[in-house]
């Protein structure tokens, strides 16, 4: 295995003005090293009745176009080095960034923590679902029949069976159980499009069509597949994350808008980010059920209180950002600035 340290950049920004939303809608084995730096840290002042949170920015290596984040419950994140073909892993508090090749043509897109501690990849390079151990950075991969090349890997998420769902953009999604190895691929019933993907707490798995503008529930035992028209047409859901209370929610990459469809009321409510052109990329529910979400349009990250209807906005550290996916624990958000190398995490008050 092969370290670096990087410099770590510490800004605190306070932040905080909330923004109304518009209203309510109707209805990407071995380590290799990649360096301990400065830290610096610099604070603006403080708006009236504005509240403080602190955004760090860390270094990853140049190149490495980290795609997707996941923060683990020893303290560590993982990030997927798309632009490298590695897994990284940072440690917010050195530093101190390690990254595993995953082999030639790697293109590594999704990163999630299994119910194994350990963390699974969705390569699109090597079509493959890949599980590298946390501790000797072993990759056990699990490829896509022969029948199923470029299917465009996407993002992953465990079912509460402990089945491994992923989606590929070319127009399928599928499952690995990892107790036995088999990979199963089905057809999307609307073809390409197949993009982010999250399972609600009573075990159902839903993921979301960009190319399709759609949402899909899938039929855990039989892999069916039923789609869910949001009420904005061609609003370009990319991303989706269920709540607690198993109401999924949407990024609209083409709207510019956060979306929520209850199963339970057969319901959909949809919201305009702030800004002139916003484009809503990565969603991501917290512990609180706070709703967060990148806009690439006006380079920030969003949180979105559901019960107030309104919108903190939080501008990335660089220009631009361009954060893909956002993961989190508690009183953390992270966010891999895929455009400057860089992860990001707001702490406090979140």
């Amino acid at each position: 295995m092969t370290r670096r340290s990087l410099a770590v950049v510490v800004v605190l920004v306070t932040l905080g003005a909330a923004c109304s939303g518009d209203g309510e809608g109707t209805p990407d084995s071995g380590t290799q090293q990649r360096g301990t730096g400065a830290t610096a840290a610099t604070t603006a002042p403080a708006p009236a009745a504005a509240t403080q949170e602190t955004v760090e920015s860390f270094n990853v290596p140049a190149g490495s176009r980290p795609h997707d984040v996941a923060a683990a419950d020893d303290g560590g994140v993982w990030y997927t080095a798309q632009g490298s073909g590695h897994l990284g892993r940072l440690d917010p508090v050195t530093g101190e960034v390690d990254e595993t090749p995953l082999g030639a043509g790697s293109r590594p897109h999704g990163v999630i923590i299994g119910p194994d501690d350990a963390p699974w990849v969705t390569d699109s390079g090597r079509n493959s679902i890949i599980r590298v151990d946390p501790i000797s950075r072993e990759a056990t991969e699990y490829p896509l029949p022969s029948d199923r090349p470029d299917a465009n890997l996407n993002t992953a998420v465990f079912d509460r069976a402990g089945v491994l769902w992923f989606t590929g953009q070319s127009g399928v999604y599928g499952r690995v159980d990892p107790r036995g190895g088999a990979v199963e691929v089905f057809d999307a019933p609307r073809g390409r499009g197949p993009y982010g993907i999250t399972a609600t707490p009573d075990g159902a798995v839903w993921y979301a069509s960009l190319a399709g503008s759609h949402v899909a529930r899938v039929d855990a035992a039989t892999g069916r597949a039923t789609v869910l028209e949001p009420p904005t047409a061609n609003q370009g859901t990319r991303r989706v994350w269920a709540d607690s209370r198993g109401r999924v929610w949407c990024s609209q990459w083409n709207a510019g808008q956060v979306a929520v469809f209850d199963p339970s009321g057969n319901r959909w409510q949809e919201w305009k980010l702030p800004g002139d052109r916003p484009q809503a990329y990565a969603v991501y529910v917290d512990g609180k059920d706070k709703v967060w979400l990148s806009d690439f349009g006006a380079n920030t990250l969003v949180r979105f209180d559901p019960e107030t209807e309104e919108f903190t906005s939080f501008p990335l550290p660089s220009s631009p950002g361009n954060v893909r996916q956002i993961h989190g624990r508690t009183a953390e958000v992270w966010g891999a600035e895929s455009a400057a190398d860089k992860l990001v995490v707001i702490r406090a008050g979140v």
